[in-house]
């Protein structure tokens, strides 16, 4: 941050910094579909539930929900630099009259090892994780016999990677090609229809303790090990869950 010192001395008082900057950035981008309404194969229309996104690449998808869901940005594509940018001219708009100008900076979280990228929607969350096409980045960390197994994490996080998760329960409508995702949800009704090849679907909601828990099940029941699972969701935070082959969790 530039500008000039108040009569306190700061420019900025830091315990005022950071909740001024979540609630900035929890009121914008975050949970929310970073939609490119300027690349190609991408649409945008008004439809019952609020907004319908369309796309062609990389592949046929329909997202339909309130328009609290969606960011629509007049780009071609969205990059680190695009978004940090934006949410620096955010930021500067709202500053303190003494505050000039807000720089923002965005890195990736650094990880050694195994990770995937996913989307899901919680209809049962009270806040934006219902809304059905937000995303994480999580590490996951696989154990059997008490050691650490990378290639079973790699597996495992490049089958993962860009993947919907859903519940077994919101399936509305699948064939072959394709699966249809639809919910209520304190915000508004939601739905998804992509490619059923791009979905993972879970018996419950796909929250972090689920996937854990789901994915220590498939790891042991496909390699015959008690398996235990540590599934991220953001950064050091999680669920740890185990099991076994021949016990019933």
């Amino acid at each position: 941050m530039d500008g000039e010192l108040g009569d306190d001395g700061m420019l900025f008082d830091f315990g005022e910094v950071k909740p001024w900057i979540k609630r900035t950035l929890d009121s914008g981008l975050d949970h929310t579909l970073l939609v490119p309404t300027e690349a190609p194969g991408v649409t945008v229309t008004d439809c019952p539930e609020g907004v319908c996104v369309r796309t062609t690449t990389p592949y046929s998808m329909e997202v339909r929900g309130p328009k609290e869901a969606f960011s629509l940005l007049p780009w071609r594509t969205i990059t680190p630099d695009t978004i940090a940018t934006y949410l620096s001219q955010q930021l500067t708009t709202q500053r303190p009259d003494n505050v000039h100008q807000v720089t923002l900076t965005l890195s990736d979280e650094a990880i050694n090892g195994a990770a995937y990228g996913y989307t899901h929607g919680l209809k049962r969350h009270i806040g934006n994780c219902q809304r059905i096409a937000h995303g994480h980045r999580s590490r996951l960390y696989i154990w059997q016999r008490d050691t650490r197994q990378p290639l079973l994490e790699q597996q495992w996080s490049d089958w993962l990677d860009n993947r919907y998760l859903l519940e077994q329960a919101d399936i509305a409508a699948q064939d072959s090609d394709t699966l249809t995702c639809r919910y209520q949800a304190a915000q508004g009704d939601f739905s998804i229809t992509l490619p059923l090849a791009r979905c993972a679907v879970l018996p419950g909601p796909t929250t972090v303790e689920n996937i854990a828990a789901w994915l220590a099940q498939e790891v042991a029941t496909q390699s015959g090990a008690a398996t235990r699972i540590q599934a991220f969701e953001g950064i050091n935070k999680g669920a740890i869950a185990t099991f076994s082959p021949s016990v019933t969790p």
